[in-house]
């Protein structure tokens, strides 16, 4: 019993990756950096592995294996409900998003750019819930590097609800490694969040019930 706990504890200490050996490697399983990059594909033959605080993490090919070994606790999931991480910005028509502004709402946060070609499928997916839902708020936030690009595109496309610019690195804060990314956020916790295009009864779903939760 005292050396199992003494293992767990050894386990779970651990603050550095460990090799595992290809003879101990699945014949498939998921690679985490594809998984929290939104390119999630069916379980494949492993290229390597790792264990990290007691856990095995999977890759498709060593480059990730590396990425991984750099800063591992970027491609760690994390935990549902949360927190939402500082957010404090100023919309296109000048109003101030921080804490304060999401507090006592539901609010779908987009992280996009003009030059994302899955950005512009999710577009009309979060309209849609939008439309549906008058108490959902929207916002769409770009990473764009270049305010001139955003303009360009604004002049041409609609969105449903405030567009803001993040000049100050918000997406980095917010542990997007990939876009589109969405994060559902109620009275300042992320309760879901999706990397890729969305599934729409998912999105769907997860809207509905944030907004007809009762309050506790």
């Amino acid at each position: 019993m005292i050396s199992t706990l003494l293992l767990t504890v050894a386990l779970f200490a651990q603050d550095k990756p460990t090799d595992i050996p290809k003879a101990q490697l699945p014949k498939a399983a998921e690679c985490v950096v594809c998984s929290m990059n939104g390119a999630g594909h069916e379980e494949e033959k492993p290229a390597g592995g790792l264990m990290y605080r007691g856990k095995a993490f999977y890759f498709c090919n060593s480059k990730e294996i590396a990425d991984f070994k750099k800063d591992p606790e970027a491609f760690i999931p994390l935990p549902l409900p949360r927190a939402m991480a500082k957010f404090d910005l100023v919309d296109l028509g000048g109003k101030v998003w921080n804490a304060e502004a999401f507090k006592d709402k539901v609010i779908l946060v987009d992280f996009w750019a003009t030059w994302c070609g899955p950005c512009k499928q999710v577009k009309p997916i979060v309209a849609e819930q939008a439309a549906k839902h008058r108490d959902l708020l929207v916002l769409s936030v770009s990473i764009d590097e270049k305010k001139a690009d955003l303009d360009k595109f604004l002049a041409k496309e609609k969105f449903v609800g405030p567009v803001l610019h993040d000049t100050k690195q918000v997406w980095a804060a917010w542990r997007v490694r990939a876009i589109p990314m969405l994060f559902l956020v109620k009275n300042g916790q992320v309760i879901a969040q999706w990397t890729g295009v969305p599934d729409k009864k998912a999105l769907a779903s997860a809207v509905e019930t944030a907004l007809n939760a009762k309050p506790h």
